[in-house]
């Protein structure tokens, strides 16, 4: 998997990334800007790509 390469996150990450991005956009960040703000929120608030299920929250070895 390249860097940059999306194929690792869920649908519903995908949607989320979208989402967020056109709201940079409605307040007028530029398209690569938005985009990357957009992942950085999704990747911060999931943990990254692929990460769903039971117990996948909360880590033991991260507090």
């Amino acid at each position: 998997m390249t860097r940059g390469d999306k194929s690792a996150y869920t649908d519903k990450q995908k949607r989320k990334a979208e989402h967020i991005e056109q709201g940079y956009r409605d307040k007028g960040v530029s398209k690569k800007e938005a985009e990357k703000r957009a992942w950085a929120t999704v990747n911060k608030e999931d943990g990254g790509g692929n990460q769903s299920g039971s117990g996948r929250k909360n880590h033991p070895d991260k507090s």
